[in-house]
């Protein structure tokens, strides 16, 4: 059965799976290109906090969902 635990969960889940993405392509970039070090620092900091955001509105919202 899915509960709202469950869909906090996967909410959990995705955004982990997305902020590990992000980190990743974040050094590879910087490995690429040190001098734009900052710059990519900069964008993954602001698009970390947006993905913790997702996870925060997905807590809000779960108790909301009316699972039969």
């Amino acid at each position: 059965m899915f509960t709202k635990a469950f869909a906090v969960g996967l909410a959990a889940l995705g955004c982990g799976l997305g902020i590990g993405i992000l980190g990743s392509k974040a050094a590879e970039a910087t490995g690429r290109n040190p001098g734009a070090a900052t710059p990519i620092l900069v964008i993954s900091i602001i698009l970390a906090a947006l993905v913790e955001g997702l996870f925060i509105i997905a807590c809000f919202a779960a108790p909301e969902l009316n699972f039969k």
